[in-house]
């Protein structure tokens, strides 16, 4: 039994919602988590990118999750976020709808990204989880960086 859960590979992820669907992303790569702040602009930037953020004097910019990927705009309200990544060696802050929880995950209960989920290009997909009776689509941090323009 003991040997059992040694071999078993567990993830620990960071849940968050955008609309109506669950996403989630390797805790490993969640710097913090945090509530709004204002934002400034940058010009000249894809249209995803929000602009930056002044957190503990670092300079961060900041993404809108449902602009990057096509979903419907939202007004930011008191259960919005701010997920804070470690993106290819930089922080980037996520605005995301609400953050719910952070759970564990068995490697065995992860299935490859389908070719389109929710509107979302599989490439920004790492996997598919099964929580129970929830599935949780799980993004590649590394594929959320900011294109140059």
């Amino acid at each position: 039994m003991e040997e059992d859960r040694l071999n078993k590979k567990e993830l620990k992820l960071v849940v968050f919602a955008l609309g109506q669907e669950e996403y989630a992303v390797n805790i490993l790569g969640v710097h913090e988590i945090i509530k709004m702040l204002n934002i400034t602009r940058v010009p000249k930037t894809p249209y995803y990118v929000e602009g930056v953020i002044n957190l503990r004097g670092n300079i961060i910019p900041v993404v809108s999750l449902r602009k990057r990927f096509g979903l419907n705009e939202k007004v930011c309200d008191d259960n919005s976020r701010i997920i804070i990544g470690d993106i290819e060696g930089n922080m980037m802050g996520m605005i995301v709808d609400a953050v719910s929880e952070v759970v564990s995950l068995d490697q065995s209960d992860i299935e490859p990204p389908p070719q389109e989920a929710s509107g979302i290009e599989s490439s920004y997909l790492s996997g598919v989880g099964k929580l129970n009776n929830r599935l949780l689509l799980l993004l590649n941090l590394e594929l959320m960086g900011i294109e140059k323009q």
